[in-house]
């Protein structure tokens, strides 16, 4: 999938409006998946992002956040954690499913399909620079944004 062209897609966003791929040309897109809004590993990767934000800007980039909760749980999560990004509302798991982070996870001993944590780097043509699966959450918006300063 690395140096593929990303097909555009478009999603619901935290900020009342359609969030295309094509709406990002000319600007890095990091599009990073989550499991669930509010969850202790969840809080902590999006406030890293938030907390990085100017710097990511700086590099022209844009960060944008994904799972399958509502667009009213994305609205609340984002208020409460104040990011700068919006989050987008893949309910449908269209993107998900783009993607390839739909997974099959362990939880309390039961199987559960879930989102795999994962980020993925697109450049301002649409093409798929960088890709992280399987994100274990400490320091990982700080790998993203030193691999955006390199593009």
């Amino acid at each position: 999938m690395l140096t593929q062209t990303v097909n555009d897609f478009t999603l619901p966003s935290t900020d009342g409006r359609d969030f295309s791929l094509s709406d990002t040309r000319g600007k890095t897109l990091i599009l990073y998946f989550y499991p669930k809004d509010s969850t202790p590993g969840c809080t902590t990767e999006a406030q890293q992002f938030r907390d990085l934000y100017p710097a990511f800007v700086k590099a022209g980039s844009v960060v944008v956040g994904v799972s399958r909760d509502s667009l009213r749980s994305h609205e609340n999560f984002k208020a409460k954690q104040n990011l700068p990004f919006e989050l987008l509302a893949d309910t449908e798991e269209s993107l998900c499913l783009q993607f390839a982070v739909i997974k099959e996870k362990k939880l309390y001993g039961k199987l559960v399909r879930g989102i795999e944590r994962s980020t993925f780097v697109i450049d301002g043509t649409g093409v798929l620079r960088r890709e992280w699966r399987g994100v274990k959450v400490p320091g990982h918006a700080q790998e993203v944004l030193d691999f955006v300063k390199t593009l």
